[in-house]
């Protein structure tokens, strides 16, 4: 707190006379100025201390204004398309060209963007889309189906094989619902008719090229996927089909949309390319000092030291796990409306490993319940 300044004032001049003197002694001088001190700021609060961040792959190339600035006329937009995906990705511009020409503009896609489930739900109404007892039963069943290969790969990379299976009972319940919308239609429409995230779909229309290109036996226009342009059983990207797809069973070729082996190689891949700890939390369920504020971090990095979150009022509830080193791991909050109230979770870095999955803090609280759901089911 800064301290507010008293005003200046001048000492008071004292005229003496000396009544029993003959002559008066000479008048004192005026005092000197006396000023008030200068206000002294309280010491700020000492800057929280954070760790280091998990360490992640390179942003994903995202397209060139010429491509994206809604003031460019579409079709020249389209036409610097053209030349962007042929000179990053040695696509020939008249592939490109004529794959365009059989694209179409899709409103439902636009619409469908604008309000994804997670946007505009509580948890308390999320997570029961989520986590069911057909999907928890669906979830066991294709564990013990396809054990084996699950097994194999999380020994492999540290992944367990429960949230390989969640991520694709979240995604496409268990490969029963891909998408409906052809890749193209969607990406095409997401690039040139969403202003918003124009540069990230142009991008990702531009990767679907370079992809085709490199696994020939995806044949584009007949790509089926989500709205957003995802694809196969784990519903990737083009991008993260390109960058981090796993040919999981060698037979020179990637196919995430119905081969297992690949879907179950490449999820972990993606995990362990953002981060993943083997062995390490994922979340724990917190006990929160009501009569603290609520801390809401500025992302779900997980650099907040457990000593500073302690003192924020957040706590691991009896019974939770945590880091194994809490010097050097930390964790972030989330605080979210459930179905008896207000909940609050430390998110660890495995968890924020499923964000990047899918950046909303509630879709990695699910996977992580559906995760705990199959393995509690599981036969030894």
């Amino acid at each position: 707190m800064i301290h507010s300044a008293f005003p200046r004032a001048f000492v008071a001049v004292l005229s003496l006379s000396l009544a029993a003197c003959a002559t008066q002694s000479p008048p004192p001088q005026p005092a000197a100025l006396v000023a008030a001190p200068e206000p002294v700021a309280a010491p700020a609060a000492p800057a929280e201390v954070l760790l280091p961040k998990v360490p992640q792959p390179p942003e994903r190339p995202v397209a060139p204004p010429a491509v994206t600035d809604p003031a460019i006329p579409r079709e020249q937009r389209i036409a610097a398309f053209v030349d962007y995906t042929a000179a990053t990705y040695g696509v020939a511009p008249q592939r490109i060209r004529d794959t365009l020409a059989q694209a179409v503009y899709k409103q439902g896609i636009i619409d469908a963007i604008t309000r994804p489930a997670e946007a505009v739900k509580p948890w308390r109404d999320y997570r029961p889309i989520f986590i069911t007892p057909a999907r928890i039963d669906g979830g066991r069943a294709f564990y013990a189906e396809n054990r084996e290969a699950l097994d194999r790969v999380s020994a492999q990379t540290g992944v367990p094989a429960e949230y390989i299976v969640a991520i694709i009972g979240v995604e496409t319940s268990y490969g029963r619902n891909t998408g409906s919308y052809r890749v193209l239609d969607a990406l095409y429409t997401l690039a040139f008719d969403h202003p918003k995230r124009a540069p990230f779909f142009a991008g990702e229309l531009a990767q679907l090229f370079a992809l085709t290109a490199q696994e020939p036996q995806l044949d584009l226009p007949a790509l089926k996927g989500s709205y957003a342009g995802a694809m196969g059983m784990g519903q990737f990207m083009p991008s993260s089909y390109r960058l981090w797809a796993k040919d999981g069973d060698r037979d020179g070729r990637r196919d995430l949309l119905t081969h297992k082996p690949d879907v179950f190689a490449s999820i972990a891949n993606y995990f362990v390319v953002h981060g993943w700890q083997a062995g390490g939390p994922v979340v724990a369920r917190a006990q929160f000092d009501a009569q603290q504020a609520e801390f809401v971090p500025e992302n779900l990095e997980p650099v907040h030291p457990l000593s500073t979150l302690a003192a924020r009022g957040y706590r691991p509830m009896a019974g939770e796990p945590a880091p194994s080193d809490t010097a050097t791991e930390g964790a972030t909050v989330v605080n979210l409306d459930g179905a008896a109230g207000r909940e609050h979770w430390l998110g660890y870095r495995n968890y924020y490993v499923i964000t990047r999955y899918n950046r909303s803090p509630m879709y990695a609280l699910a996977v992580h319940q559906l995760a705990q759901e199959i393995r509690a089911g599981a036969q030894p």
